[in-house]
């Protein structure tokens, strides 16, 4: 998971300040029975991982899946 999150890093490093706020990924939820579709932007990534979240944890593997990162 460290590689992921370094690597993560280094793309959020290179990303310009006006494009943090797009999104990148979406993430299902389930909530109160209904599937959901949760927009995930850079800025929101970066909050997550560097808390150390499990929710980071899964914007990683996502990331990475996506071949973003």
């Amino acid at each position: 998971m460290e590689e992921l999150k370094a690597r993560f890093l280094k793309a959020y490093a290179n990303i310009p300040l006006q494009m943090r706020g797009e999104v990148i990924a979406f993430l299902d939820k389930r909530l109160m029975k209904e599937d959901m579709r949760v927009p995930i932007t850079w800025d929101v990534a970066y909050l997550e991982v560097q808390q150390n979240t499990a929710l980071g944890e899964k914007i990683l593997r996502e990331l990475a899946g996506l071949e973003l990162i």
